[in-house]
C-alpha cells in the first residue's frame, strides 16, 4: 500500500496474522531496501511468533534518493506513516525498528509514535573510522526499551551495552548481518513478544 507523507509517498508491505499480538514496523537503511536478509528473517520469525509485520520503504527511497536527507524531515515522514498504520489497529502494541539508518529513525521517533520498544539492527554508532562522531545519544534518547543487534566486525562500531536495554553482538557478522540472518530473527522475535 502507498502512504502519502509530507516528503512524498512511502510504500508499506503488510503481512497479517490471525489474532495478532503486536504490530512490528520495520524499515531499511540509507541505501538498502526492505528485502535485506536480516529484515526478511526478522519478518519471518515475528510472523511465526504472532506479530503483524509491516515493512516500510521510506519516501526518500521511493523518490530514488540514496540518502535520507534531514533527520527532521525523515522523522516527519516516518511519523505520518506510523499514524496511518496504527489508525486501524488501535489497542495493538507497537514495536518499531529498522536496520542502520532505519534504526536511528526508530530510536528518534519511538516516543512520538507511541512505540513500546525499538529494534535496532546494525545500529551505526559512528561513521566508519570516525568514533568521535558517536550517535549513542539517539539510543539513549529513545525513551523506550531498545534491543540492539550488531555484528562484532561492523565498521560503524558497536554500541555500549549501557546505551541499550539489551545488546546482542553476533560473532563474525559485519554491518549487513547476512552471515546468519535466521539468528537475527530468533533474537528479535524472542525479545519483542515481551511487549505483546
Amino acid at each position: 500500500m502507498q502512504v502519502m507523507t509530507p516528503r512524498g509517498p512511502a510504500l508499506v508491505e503488510i503481512d497479517e496474522v490471525a489474532d495478532p499480538r503486536l504490530l512490528l514496523v520495520l524499515t531499511h537503511g540509507s541505501a538498502g531496501g526492505v528485502d535485506a536478509p536480516d529484515l526478511l528473517a526478522v519478518r519471518a520469525a515475528a510472523l511465526a511468533a504472532g506479530a503483524c509485520v509491516a515493512r516500510v520503504t521510506q519516501a526518500f527511497r521511493v523518490a530514488g534518493a540514496r540518502a535520507p536527507g534531514s533527520p527532521v524531515r525523515q522523522d516527519e515522514a516516518w511519523e505520518s506513516v506510523l499514524r496511518e498504520l496504527c489508525a486501524g489497529r488501535s489497542g495493538l502494541p507497537l514495536v518499531q525498528g529498522g536496520r542502520s539508518n532505519g534504526a536511528r529513525v526508530a530510536c528518534r521517533t519511538a516516543k512520538a509514535v507511541g512505540a513500546r520498544a525499538v529494534v535496532a539492527l546494525a545500529f551505526p554508532l559512528h561513521p566508519p573510522g570516525r568514533p568521535e562522531r558517536s550517535r549513542a545519544d539517539e539510543l539513549r534518547g529513545a525513551g523506550v526499551d531498545v534491543l540492539v543487534v550488531n555484528g562484532d566486525r561492523d565498521p560503524f562500531g558497536v554500541p555500549d551495552a549501557a546505551d541499550a536495554t539489551r545488546l546482542v553482538v553476533l560473532e563474525g557478522e559485519n554491518h549487513d548481518l547476512k552471515r546468519d540472518p535466521a539468528r537475527v530473527g530468533e533474537v528479535v522475535a524472542e525479545w519483542i513478544m515481551r511487549y505483546a
